[in-house]
């Protein structure tokens, strides 16, 4: 059994007022916004203008920028990482070692870069680049690092 449907163009009163050129693009018309303000919303720079009798600014169109962050380090500064406070910390716990393993005494001892620095929700980090050592960067929290003024190591 075949079924078979014929719609007339004129069946529908919504594509009455388009144009036949749009209704090959946007069969529906599209529906207009109109801004309406809250009742409840009460005027803040109207009546502050009356009474001080006084004409003030406009606002600024442009709106405020979030501040940058304040970082208690800089990009290519030379450091490298207090050993007391990275055996007691989270990171290196999270890692696994037996206790004084000597695998990670570079960090220690010689000095590393700071590539990057973020503020994360656990605090501030330096993305820190070991020089003269095969490794990968590693993140750490900018308090466990010291400042150093310049980069003493030996190459091999």
């Amino acid at each position: 059994m075949a079924f078979s449907a014929t719609i007339a163009q004129n069946s529908f009163t919504c594509f009455s007022s388009v144009s036949p050129t749009a209704r090959g693009r946007n069969p529906l018309p599209s529906p207009s916004v109109r801004v309406v303000r809250a009742a409840a919303e009460p005027e803040k720079t109207a009546p502050a203008a009356a009474e001080s009798g006084k004409v003030q600014p406009a606002a600024a169109a442009t709106p405020a920028r979030p501040k940058k962050p304040v970082y208690s380090m800089k990009k290519g500064q030379i450091v490298r990482v207090d050993k007391e406070k990275y055996l007691n910390s989270i990171n290196y716990l999270s890692v696994g070692h037996p206790p004084y393993y000597k695998g990670l005494d570079y960090i220690y001892e010689d000095r590393g870069e700071v590539l990057d620095l973020r503020i994360f929700e656990t605090g501030e980090y330096a993305l820190v680049s070991f020089v003269g050592i095969p490794t990968a960067p590693a993140w750490l929290p900018t308090d466990m690092l010291i400042k150093s003024e310049r980069l003493d190591y030996e190459r091999m």
